[in-house]
């Protein structure tokens, strides 16, 4: 009995995949693998570095290190921590608008962290960015600024362009038919009541803090 004809037509013995392609597509393949397996070699050996305790590599090239993870990459181990956060903190944004006839408009207050919360709710995979993105970026503000919202450091000016950015994707580019000029950012804060069996007293009365217009830079977008 002799093959079917589409295993007998296929060169190298019926063999296909990789094997199957010409000699400069094999050396192509072999080197996009090679660069990726380079990239991921990094990226682990750069948060092992940052998370790991002080050592010769990171006391002479932590600025390196820390220029690689922040934000986007940075690790929080405050679930572990004796004194969990004991806040629930809610970080809102409007946008002023520039409508077509030249007039402006601003919207109202989006809670985009309840935003988040409804597309975590009853999800079995929520995204790491749905749970975790605008949260840390919020924690990294906090504590990169001073008193009225004064930056400290390097660190204080990324935190602020990482929390505009995040707004200004939820956002776009445009919203209520006009281009979104200005962003501004407020977040409320709200203690845990203590449990029944405590007897501390907590004021769990809700606190708002509200940072400055902030002007969208239309160039970035190349808008």
């Amino acid at each position: 009995m002799e093959p079917p004809e589409d295993v007998r037509a296929r060169p190298g013995g019926g063999s296909g995949g990789v094997g199957a392609l010409s000699l400069p597509s094999r050396i192509a393949v072999a080197l996009a693998v090679a660069a990726v397996a380079v990239m991921v070699a990094v990226h682990l050996l750069a948060v092992f570095l940052h998370v790991a305790p002080e050592n010769t590599i990171t006391t002479q090239h932590g600025d390196l290190v820390a220029e690689y993870i922040y934000p986007e990459f940075e690790q929080n181990w405050k679930l572990f921590a004796p004194n969990p956060v004991q806040q629930n903190i809610h970080v809102w944004a409007r946008a002023e608008v520039r409508k077509g006839d030249g007039s402006t408009e601003t919207t109202g207050w989006v809670d985009l962290t309840a935003m988040d919360i409804a597309d975590i709710r009853h999800n079995p995979a929520p995204s790491h960015t749905k749970q975790n993105e605008l949260r840390r970026a919020w924690s990294f503000y906090t504590s990169t600024h001073g008193d009225q919202n004064r930056p400290i450091g390097t660190r204080g000016e990324m935190s602020r362009a990482y929390v505009q950015r995040i707004v200004e994707t939820r956002f776009g580019p445009r919203l209520n038919g006009g281009a979104v000029e200005r962003v501004q950012v407020r977040a409320s804060t709200t203690p845990i009541a203590a449990p029944p069996w405590s007897n501390e007293k907590i004021n769990t009365a809700t606190s708002f803090q509200v940072l400055p217009w902030w002007p969208v830079d239309t160039k970035e977008d190349g808008s």
